[in-house]
Formats: C-alpha cells, sequence, structure tokens
C-alpha cells in the first residue's frame, strides 16, 4: 500500500467518453485518486455524490478528481449522466492501477475471501507527492473530507 510521501504512480486509463486520461496530465494541481468498487451500487452512489456535492470547492482548492473502477466506460457514462458527476471516471478492467495503489485487495464477503477493490482515496499534491491517504472512508461524508483536507494541502 501506498504512503504519505510516495510517489504516486502515473498511469494512463480510460475515461467514460474512451479518451485517454493519465494522472501526469495534472502536474501542477492536486489530484483525488479516489478507488470504488462498482457503479451505481449504494455505497459508491453515495460516496460520488459527496464528491459531487462539494466539486466546485474542491476545484477552488486546486484539484481535480478521478474515481477509479473495473467497470467499463459504458457503466461509466451511465453512472456519470444518472447522478451528474462532474468528475472522471477511468477504467480498469486490468486492475493494473488499483493493484499500483493497493486498492485490489482480498474481501471477504458471506464468509467467502476473494479479490475486489478497497475503497481507498488518495490526495496527490501538485509534485505528485501523496499527500493524504484515506483507507476507512464514509461514502456519505468523504467528499466533506477531502476538501477539509485540501485546504491543508
Amino acid at each position: 500500500m501506498l504512503k504519505v510521501g510516495d510517489i504516486a504512480p502515473d498511469f494512463k486509463l480510460k475515461d467514460e467518453s474512451g479518451k485517454e486520461v493519465s494522472l501526469s496530465d495534472f502536474k501542477g494541481k492536486k489530484v483525488v485518486i479516489y478507488f470504488y468498487p462498482k457503479d451505481d451500487t449504494p455505497g459508491c452512489t453515495k460516496e460520488a455524490c459527496s464528491i459531487r456535492d462539494v466539486y466546485d470547492d474542491i476545484l477552488k482548492a486546486g484539484a481535480v478528481v478521478m474515481g477509479i473502477s473495473k467497470d467499463n466506460e459504458n457503466s461509466h457514462s451511465k453512472f456519470k449522466s444518472k447522478y451528474n458527476l462532474p468528475f472522471y471516471l477511468l477504467s480498469d478492467p486490468e486492475h493494473q492501477v488499483l493493484e499500483k495503489y493497493g486498492a485490489w485487495q482480498e474481501k471477504k464477503l458471506y464468509g467467502k475471501v476473494q479479490m475486489g477493490i478497497a475503497r481507498i482515496t488518495f490526495i496527490v499534491d501538485e509534485e505528485g507527492i501523496i499527500k493524504k491517504v484515506y483507507s476507512k472512508v464514509n461514502p456519505e461524508v468523504h467528499g466533506e473530507e477531502i476538501l477539509e483536507d485540501l485546504k491543508n494541502i
């Protein structure tokens, strides 16, 4: 798992429209990278909407937001449209970026162990250094937490 002070690994993934987006595209800006399990599920919808609701303030704090899951571009497009999400949703079907960031983890569901996506968020500064890691995320208030921390980075 990456930690505060580490250099955020660069990546290139497709967004909801099929356009390639890389972390290095945003050098000189703060970047919020949040990993989430699945489009249009209750917890992921709450998390995305909590970020959406403070997105203008996140932009004012000099940051952009990228949500990453293994859902495909079509799923992301529907999710983004349904909830009017103004930020990037990136598709990582081979979970390469998920693994680099430690978000691809063993999970236990109903006593069964399988690999899946952990709800983890990173704030990366203008130089590409990780300044904050959220390994325990409360989806309903996550946007506010991010915004508060961005003010101090």
